[in-house]
């Protein structure tokens, strides 16, 4: 009677961690969806000069004109989604991870973006 308790529950468990594994992916898969839709919007926004990537590796604006703000709330809140996922696979802070993402935007980025150095000034490349 134990053994066979004992093996629902193993396989109860390997269900769970199957279902919440499947749904870690997906919502990874999702995130990354959404990433990617926002792409030509966000890049439009950065050759016109109205946002900028900042140093904790997050967008920013730099013009008066923030009418596309709800887009940039949600890109960046994906960002820290992924930031914290990384973090906490890493075993490191959360702000760590977006200041080196921040570093690795740098290197990528457009000529033209508005970028912030480490020490908050904010530059164009």
């Amino acid at each position: 009677m134990y053994k066979q308790f004992r093996n629902r529950s193993v396989i109860l468990l390997l269900l769970l961690l199957s279902f919440l594994l499947a749904a870690t992916c997906q919502a990874g898969d999702d995130i990354k969806d959404r990433m990617k839709a926002r792409l030509p919007a966000l890049a439009a926004l950065k050759s016109q000069g109205v946002i900028g990537e900042d140093r904790q590796g997050y967008l920013e604006f730099r013009k008066a004109d923030q009418s596309q703000e709800t887009l940039i709330k949600e890109e960046n809140a994906d960002r820290r989604q992924v930031y914290t996922a990384i973090a906490q696979q890493q075993g490191v802070d959360v702000v760590l991870v977006g200041s080196r993402r921040a570093l690795q935007i740098a290197g990528q980025a457009s000529a033209g973006t508005w970028l912030q150095k480490p020490d908050g000034t904010w530059y164009q490349k």
